[in-house]
């Protein structure tokens, strides 16, 4: 049975995405813009826009994010610890940490776990999430429960799949697996190469509850155009479209 969505509940599944390095002020101003016109989640900007990002998004119910330890997640804990209360005192209310994918490869789960709480801890003390992107594309299935598990007894409030930077992003079977590794009060994030209603969809079927994107106008106004027709849907099938 296909089950009936809005333009607006898929809204709330989207983190819009300004982190590409040659944005300017204009084009996060735009961002915000955007994601307010649309009530997203968050925009998930970069640690240096969170003082312009805050001030645009005041009042409003869409959450200023920023990326700890982006994105290859080999800052040391103090320095990822330190980007979070900056970014945590300047208004942020949601952060999104890559894990130290090396140490995860070699099997160090205790750096791993230990590389999270910190950020965790300084996150909850100011009232605000954390989402633990795993970067799948270099991880085995394996290695990648292992990772849901830990980052869950850290204290994730969610786990995320990509970055967008590593060499391919979110797939179905990644999702379902995290999903699957993690219990219900854990959420998953779906992330890298969300580039249309389709891909938002399959990952919502899969058990995302958050997407990253930057291509959230087309997305939405795609949603609204399908409302209108009556053929707003979700891909219970989990089928992906092009570039996912």
């Amino acid at each position: 049975m296909n089950l009936p969505l809005t333009p607006q509940s898929i809204a709330s599944l989207l983190d819009h995405s300004t982190l590409q390095p040659f944005l300017t002020d204009e084009d996060v101003r735009r961002g915000c813009e955007i994601a307010l016109k649309y009530q997203t989640a968050s925009v998930c900007a970069r640690p240096s826009d969170m003082p312009l990002a805050v001030r645009l998004l005041a009042g409003s119910p869409v959450k200023a994010c920023t990326v700890i330890g982006f994105p290859h997640g080999t800052a040391t804990t103090e320095s990822k610890v330190f980007e979070a209360r900056q970014a945590l005192a300047l208004g942020c209310e949601e952060l999104d940490m890559v894990i130290h994918i090396g140490r995860m490869l070699q099997g160090d789960l205790g750096y791993v776990e230990s590389d999270i709480r910190a950020v965790a801890e300084a996150a909850h003390a100011h009232g605000a999430i954390l989402k633990v992107i795993l970067e799948n594309c270099y991880l085995s299935d394996e290695q990648k429960v292992a990772a849901c598990k830990v980052a869950e007894r850290a204290g994730a409030d969610f786990v995320k799949t990509s970055t967008g930077y590593g060499k391919s992003g979110a797939t179905i079977d990644g999702v379902r697996l995290m999903r699957q590794s993690v219990s219900a009060k854990v959420r998953v994030k779906a992330a890298g190469g969300m580039r249309d209603l389709d891909a938002v969809l399959a990952a919502k079927a899969a058990g995302a509850e958050r997407c990253g994107v930057s291509a959230t106008e087309a997305i939405i106004e795609e949603a609204y155009r399908r409302y209108e027709a009556g053929t707003l849907f979700e891909n219970e099938a989990g089928v992906l479209s092009d570039g996912y």
